[in-house]
């Protein structure tokens, strides 16, 4: 699990790269975690040529939709998304349902919102758990 807090007027793009670096992926007991995906799926608002660039060079698939500029066709062949970002959308949900105070923004220091953060999401998968076990 990683999260990064950014401010409001930030841009999101910029965060990618140093959020999948903090990511460990535990394969094996023994042995170095992995630290690379095989596919991140994103929104239009991540849509960047240089952002595409850099994930090709790490061996990762972006799964990005292009922005569209009124009136004209879209260009290339449509996305066929293997990865359906339902999930991610039913996990921002989620949060703004059940935990309110994070999408208000309560509390002013950071650590702190970022710790109500991991406690959220950590009960998140704890009721998950729970419900399917």
């Amino acid at each position: 699990m990683s999260a990064c807090t950014t401010p409001a007027n930030g841009d999101e793009r910029q965060q990618v790269l140093p959020l999948l670096d903090r990511i460990k992926i535990r394969t094996a007991p023994v042995g170095r975690p992995k630290k690379r995906f095989k596919v991140i799926a994103a929104d239009k608002g991540y849509d960047a040529r240089w952002l595409r660039e850099k994930l090709r060079k790490r061996g990762i698939r972006g799964q990005i939709a292009k922005r569209q500029r009124r009136g004209n066709k879209p260009l290339g062949r449509p996305i066929q998304m293997s990865v359906p970002r339902f999930q991610q959308e039913r996990c921002f949900a989620w949060l703004q349902r059940k935990y309110r105070r994070l999408v208000v923004r309560w509390e002013r220091l950071p650590s702190c919102f970022d710790a109500f953060l991991h406690l959220s999401i950590i009960h998140i998968w704890l009721n998950k758990l729970i419900l399917v076990g």
